[in-house]
């Protein structure tokens, strides 16, 4: 089984825009490619018992997070046809309408992209320990539950 060179996961704060458009166009040269699909998670302005959330504060335990998100890789390249996949999440603030969280996949074709980000995404959620404090517009917090 080939391994794949694990990769930066965290990024401090928001995911701009022109990362994600940097990091589109970077595989523009890559000419095998036939399609690319992308998820970016956004940080919501939810209302809990009447307290709006402002932003979320991510922590990790990044040495078991990097080993826990170069498993998920692994397993998705092992699942799906992928020519390559980026996963990057922000530690620190990010505050709502910002992005949390931006996979990135890409395939010789469209239909494999589809149940490769629905798989990444699923596993991230359910198996990456990675924390999120809702801070309240009041300043107030709680701890994230992950839906």
């Amino acid at each position: 089984m080939k391994t794949h060179k694990p990769k930066k996961v965290f990024i401090d704060g928001a995911i701009s825009s022109e990362f994600i458009a940097n990091a589109i166009a970077k595989h523009q040269s890559k000419t095998s490619i036939g399609a690319h699909n992308i998820f970016l998670g956004q940080v919501r302005a939810d209302n809990i018992n009447g307290k709006i959330v402002s932003a979320i504060e991510y922590t990790a335990y990044e040495e078991m997070a990097n080993d826990k998100f170069h498993e998920i890789r692994e397993a998705a390249f092992e699942k799906f046809d992928l020519t390559c996949m980026h996963i990057y999440h922000s530690l620190g603030i990010v505050k709502t309408g910002e992005i949390c969280l931006f996979v990135f996949v890409s395939a010789p074709r469209r239909k494999v992209v589809f149940k490769a980000i629905e798989f990444l995404v699923e596993e991230i959620k359910a198996k990456a320990p990675i924390f999120g404090k809702e801070i309240f517009e009041d300043e107030s917090h709680q701890w994230k539950v992950n839906s």
